[in-house]
């Protein structure tokens, strides 16, 4: 099963066969989901799928929930590991709907698919939205096959940049990655030795994921002779990455790690940072 579903193949299926999850996350996403939300979704905040540390400087700023929060929240969303998920957000790009894809093929979830082009697609396509909330869904137990895979700490990021056998990722802005600004965390550069390939080179002009195809040649590129188990893909905190993860396993390429922490616990470590000197 591709990760990406296009909204005329959601208009097609049958609404009882599938979980339709609005996790738009950011800001005042609650207000937003209750203002207008594709028919029948549930919805579930970006908060949901992090842990809250105080110290940012071990774990970032998102860190992934213990696997029995993370169940428990799957099983009051009704979903069990048969399920076919649909996620979607209101950000063409998908983050917050593309954390929850991940987390779910984390922990073994082969069913679970992403709405290319997010809420705008659904609507464009004519797909029913509503203001109705759905009544609460009947608490199942979700058995995850494991726990959380296909994740890196600090440490194996410091080894990788020094490899020439491995490849970093960071898939934030240019003007970010480069020093240039820092609107989130405390310090403004990169990792050194970590390239920068954006999360918003993955689409195209109407704001849709490029053709797998496309993608693939793309980061084959980037690749220059790895393999995806090569990779380490990082973001600000963990969540935009996962864009590109999603991108790359669209593209045929699945197996590249995550940093969850990223730049917001390397950059609050007194770690070694790069930037562009102005």
């Amino acid at each position: 099963m591709l990760p990406l579903i296009e909204a005329a193949e959601l208009k097609s299926l049958n609404k009882d066969n599938y979980v339709l999850i609005d996790a738009r996350g950011f800001g005042n996403s609650r207000e937003r989901y209750e203002q207008g939300h594709l028919e029948g979704a549930r919805y579930v905040d970006l908060e949901e799928l992090a842990t809250h540390p105080e110290n940012p400087a071990f774990g970032g700023r998102h860190p992934l929930p213990s696997l029995e929060d993370f169940t428990a929240l799957l099983g009051r969303l009704g979903v069990t590991p048969q399920s076919h998920v649909i996620v979607y957000d209101d950000k063409g790009a998908a983050n917050p709907a593309a954390r929850f894809w991940w987390m779910l093929k984390a922990i073994g979830h082969q069913k679970v698919q992403v709405l290319n082009g997010g809420l705008q697609a659904a609507v464009n396509a004519g797909l029913p939205v509503t203001t109705a909330i759905p009544s609460a869904s009947e608490t199942t137990t979700y058995d995850a096959a494991h726990d959380f895979t296909g994740t890196v700490v600090l440490e194996d990021v410091a080894k990788a940049v020094k490899s020439p056998d491995s490849i970093v990722i960071d898939v934030r802005e240019a003007p970010r990655y480069l020093g240039h600004t820092e609107p989130l965390d405390l310090v403004a550069g990169h990792i050194p030795g970590a390239v920068n390939v954006p999360y918003n080179t993955n689409m195209d002009a109407a704001n849709q994921y490029l053709k797998p195809e496309e993608l693939k040649a793309n980061y084959e590129k980037v690749f220059n002779g790895k393999q995806p188990e090569q990779v380490i893909v990082h973001c600000g905190s963990g969540v935009t990455a996962c864009h590109t993860l999603l991108a790359l396993e669209q593209a045929g390429l699945p197996g590249a790690k995550l940093y969850v922490g990223s730049w917001s616990e390397w950059s609050r470590r007194d770690l070694p940072v790069a930037k562009e000197e102005v």
